[in-house]
C-alpha cells in the first residue's frame, strides 16, 4: 500500500444486511448490445420479462427487503421495450429507480421520457473492454473520459438526475485509475459517483474443482470463465494504493466486509468534498455513520444515491457536520485557507471500490457481507453476480481444493 494502510476498525461498517439494505437489484432483461470482458450474465435475445413478472419481483423485494433504491440492470435495461413503465412502477412504489446501463441506447428523447417517469439516476458502465465500436473502438480508459463526459453532460442538461459511472478494473487497466479519479474531480459538479469493480473470473490457474451439490462439473461450463490464465485477485486496497499516487490523503470512510473474511473490504467507500479541479478533503467514519443513521431515522431506509441537489450542498454539509467528524474538519479547514473559495460551489463526490468474490485457500468463497446487489430468482433473494449458477445448475457452486497431483 502507498501511504497509510487501510484499517477496517477505523472505518464505519455499513449497516446493510439481507433484510435492510440501501439497494436491491432488478434485472428486467438479459439482452445486451455490448460484450464486456468479464460479464457474469449470458446475453439472451428472448429474455425480456413481462411487466407482471417484474411487478412480482418488486413484490418479493418489498416483502423481504427494506431498500432505498432499485438498481435496474441486465443485460442492458434500456433495451427492454417497456423500460419507461418499469421506471414509473418503481417510482410509484416509493423507491428510487437507478438505471445501470452502458448508455449506447440512450438519447435525449428517451432520457426525457425516463425523467417524466421518475428516474432518479443513471450508472453508466464505461470501460475499454466492452467491444464498443465506431469512434470508441480501441480507446483506453483515459480516452473514454470523452464518452463519460457526453453522458454526464446529457444528464446535467436535462437536470435533476444523479450521474454515476462504473468500470471493471483489470490488471492492465489498474494504472489508469488515478487519472480517472482526477477526471471525476474536474467534473465534480456533474459527476456524483465513480465505481471501480475488480475483475473476477473462473480461470485455469485457480487450484479448485467445482461442484454442484455432490456432482463435479467442468469449470469451463461455468458462464463466467476465461480459458487463459489471468489475474483475478485485485483488491480494493490495491485500488486505494493507485488512487494515492495522485491523492496521497485519499481516505476511505466506510466498508462492507466479506462473508468469510472480516477484515476484507468488499465495498470500500470514500466521500470527498471539492470544487471543480480542487479537493478539500475526505469525510471520516463518523460522517458516514451520521448520514446512514439519520436517513434511516427520517426515511426508514439506509441511503443509497444522493440527489444532485444534495450532492451540491458540500459547504453547508461541512458546516453541519464538522463538529462530529475529524475528516470533515480537516476538509473545512482546507476550504477556509483561501478566502476566495467562498465564491466557489462545494460538491460531495463518492468514490467506491468493489472487490467481488474471493477464493479462500480451503475453497470457501467470500462474498460481500450485506450484499446490495441481491436479485430475485424463483421468488427468493440470490446474489446477482452468481445468478448464472442458479440458471445452469439450480444452485450455487462450491469450490473445493484440488487433491495434490490432480489436473
Amino acid at each position: 500500500m502507498n501511504g497509510k494502510e487501510v484499517n477496517h476498525r477505523e472505518l464505519y461498517r455499513l449497516p446493510w444486511n439481507l433484510a435492510d439494505n440501501a439497494i436491491s437489484w432488478l434485472e428486467p432483461t438479459a439482452l445486451c448490445n455490448l460484450a464486456c470482458d468479464g460479464c457474469y450474465r449470458d446475453n439472451e435475445k428472448d429474455s425480456h420479462k413481462t411487466l407482471d413478472e417484474i411487478k412480482r419481483e418488486l413484490d418479493v423485494f418489498q416483502s423481504k427487503r427494506n431498500s432505498d433504491c432499485i438498481s435496474i440492470a441486465g443485460g442492458d435495461p434500456l433495451l427492454h421495450p417497456r423500460i419507461v413503465e418499469i421506471v414509473a412502477e418503481i417510482k410509484k412504489r416509493g423507491l428510487k429507480p437507478i438505471l445501470n446501463t452502458n448508455g449506447a441506447a440512450l438519447d435525449k428523447s428517451l432520457l426525457k421520457d425516463l425523467k417524466k417517469a421518475g428516474v432518479f439516476g443513471f450508472t453508466f458502465h464505461v470501460d475499454s473492454k466492452q467491444g464498443r465500436g465506431g469512434k470508441w473502438k480501441g480507446k483506453n480508459e483515459i480516452e473514454l473520459n470523452e464518452l463519460r463526459y457526453e453522458y454526464a453532460r446529457m444528464l446535467a442538461d436535462e437536470g435533476g438526475i444523479a450521474c454515476s459511472f462504473n468500470s471493471t478494473v483489470y490488471e492492465d487497466t489498474l494504472q489508469y485509475l488515478p487519472e480517472m479519479i482526477k477526471w471525476a474531480e474536474e467534473n465534480i459538479d456533474i459527476v456524483h459517483t465513480m465505481v471501480f469493480i475488480a475483475f473476477r473470473h473462473v480461470v485455469p490457474n485457480l487450484p479448485f474443482d467445482w461442484y454442484a451439490g455432490g456432482q463435479k462439473i467442468d469449470w469451463q461450463a461455468i458462464a463466467y470463465h476465461s480459458d487463459n490464465e489471468r489475474k483475478v485477485d485485485i483488491l480494493s486496497t490495491d485500488m486505494v494504493a493507485e488512487a494515492r499516487k495522485i491523492y496521497p490523503e485519499f481516505s476511505p470512510s466506510a466498508y462492507l466486509n466479506g462473508t468469510e473474511k472480516v477484515d476484507s473490504f468488499k465495498w470500500l467507500l470514500t466521500e470527498r468534498f471539492g470544487s471543480k479541479g480542487k479537493i478539500y478533503g475526505y469525510a471520516g467514519a463518523k460522517f458516514m455513520e451520521m448520514v446512514m443513521t439519520f436517513h434511516h431515522l427520517l426515511k426508514g431506509t439506509y441511503l443509497s444515491y444522493a440527489s444532485p441537489g444534495l450532492a451540491s450542498m458540500g459547504r453547508s454539509t461541512m458546516l453541519i457536520s464538522f463538529l462530529f467528524d475529524r475528516g470533515v474538519r480537516k476538509a473545512f479547514a482546507n476550504y477556509l485557507k483561501n478566502p476566495l473559495n467562498i465564491f466557489r460551489k462545494v460538491h460531495m463526490q463518492t468514490i467506491l471500490f468493489i472487490q467481488p468474490v474471493d477464493f479462500m485457500q480451503d475453497g470457501r468463497q467470500s462474498m460481500c457481507d450485506g450484499c446490495p446487489d441481491i436479485t430475485v430468482w424463483n421468488g427468493d433473494l440470490v446474489w446477482s453476480c452468481r445468478l448464472e449458477e442458479q440458471k445452469q445448475f439450480g444452485m450455487f457452486l462450491r469450490s473445493v481444493p484440488k487433491r495434490q497431483g490432480n489436473e
